[in-house]
């Protein structure tokens, strides 16, 4: 196995995205604690993070446990099987997570295109937002009526 920055190279690297619901009636400090917490686990097991989404409260379709609510978080990443067995095992024993679902996205996948990909995105995303709340440009010129 090579090291390339915080990329590692395998003989196959699979793409995954799992989704998990965390409990709504944590403290916030305690979302951004299990998040950390789901995230050094991928790269602890050789698997490259490529991105983390958290969409925040959101209500449920159907209640889980007693609650309408949950907190979303979107994890994409590379690793191997052995990687996706153990992140599961760990979501079924933490108490604060209601419910997750993992997704293979692809067989084959090359770390650092994603992470590329993934921060080009994140710079599109940030530029727009930028555009939008800048105030549209007054228009300056005067004109000149004269009345004959």
């Amino acid at each position: 196995m090579f090291c390339e920055g915080n990329v590692r190279k395998e003989s196959v690297m699979r793409q995954y995205e799992t989704i998990y619901i965390l409990k709504p009636s944590l403290p916030d400090e305690a979302y951004e604690e299990v998040v950390g917490k789901f995230n050094a686990i991928i790269e602890k097991n050789q698997g490259v993070m490529i991105k983390t989404d958290k969409w925040g409260e959101k209500t449920l379709a159907y209640e889980l446990n007693k609650f309408n609510k949950g907190f979303y978080v979107l994890l994409e990443y590379c690793g191997n099987a052995a990687l996706t067995k153990e992140l599961e095992r760990l979501f079924r024993l933490d108490d604060k997570v209601l419910k997750y679902q993992t997704v293979k996205l692809s067989d084959r996948a090359d770390p650092e295109a994603l992470l590329k990909e993934a921060k080009g995105t994140e710079e599109e995303t940030q530029s727009s937002e930028n555009t939008e709340e800048q105030p549209p440009a007054q228009d300056t010129t005067e004109t000149n009526t004269e009345e004959v």
